[in-house]
């Protein structure tokens, strides 16, 4: 059986690989973000000459200085891909990580925004994720811009989204408006129209979201979990049935 976090693993790896986007030969991942990570680690594993950084990895940190030296690189132009999420997604790309209600966002409050902005505008790739799927997280209009998915052509940005990946599906971003581009197992163009708050195009024949191979999910029940175990213990017994030795 395929868990859908090795789903959207595979779905994140294949991004990570899109021949028309430029190449990621360094992806930053930030806290909690172990499904992007699984994607990261999978790609890496089949092959692929890319330097992964895990922001809060454990041991063998590549940031000695946390997020400082993470930005130092992104802002250099060292950093080519990072993920990003939100507690509110437009149809902008626009991200919510402060809340909902009158400023500051006091009715809901999210995580807050950190490092967002200064990511979203300074990588040149930025994948979207979040796993749930609903017209509370993915709304028409956002109530606070933690991060701008658009900016105006005077504004310097060396990237926007390449895509959101979600629980239910996959959308392709032009830098302007999404576009639904696979539909996970069980899904259908109506049921992603229904649980879906902002518009987006969904024109003719929207393919399924292929299946993890053989070797993909072996990759990651083997290999992939064996990187991550120390850092993501709790996900790797989830969703790998694996647990660090005593």
């Amino acid at each position: 059986m395929i868990a859908l976090e090795e789903r959207l693993a595979v779905a994140l790896a294949a991004l990570i690989l899109d021949p028309a986007a430029p190449p990621a030969r360094h992806i930053a991942v930030g806290a909690a973000s172990p499904i992007p990570a699984a994607a990261c680690w999978l790609v890496a594993k089949r092959g692929h000459p890319v330097r992964l950084s895990l922001l809060h990895k454990r041991s063998g940190n590549p940031f000695t200085e946390g997020t400082r030296e993470l930005f130092d690189l992104t802002g250099q132009g060292r950093i080519d891909l990072f993920f990003l999420g939100g507690g509110q997604i437009d149809g902008q790309a626009n991200l919510n990580l402060l809340g909902t209600g009158d400023w500051p966002g006091n009715e809901v409050r999210f995580p807050g925004s950190f490092g967002s902005a200064f990511m979203y505008f300074m990588c040149p790739r930025t994948i979207l994720f979040r796993e749930e799927h609903s017209p509370r997280v993915l709304v028409d209009q956002v109530a606070h811009i933690s991060a701008p998915g658009v900016s105006a052509p005077d504004v310097f940005r060396r990237g926007t989204a390449q895509a959101l990946v979600t629980g239910k599906c996959v959308f392709a971003f032009d830098g302007a408006r999404f576009r639904l581009a696979s539909l996970h197992p069980g899904e259908t163009k109506a049921s992603i129209r229904a649980a879906t708050g902002f518009d987006y195009d969904d024109a003719g024949e929207v393919p399924l979201t292929p299946d993890p191979t053989d070797e993909e999910l072996a990759l990651l029940r083997g290999t992939v979990c064996d990187e991550m175990l120390e850092t993501y213990p709790d996900f790797c017994a989830r969703v790998f049935g694996r647990k660090m030795a005593a």
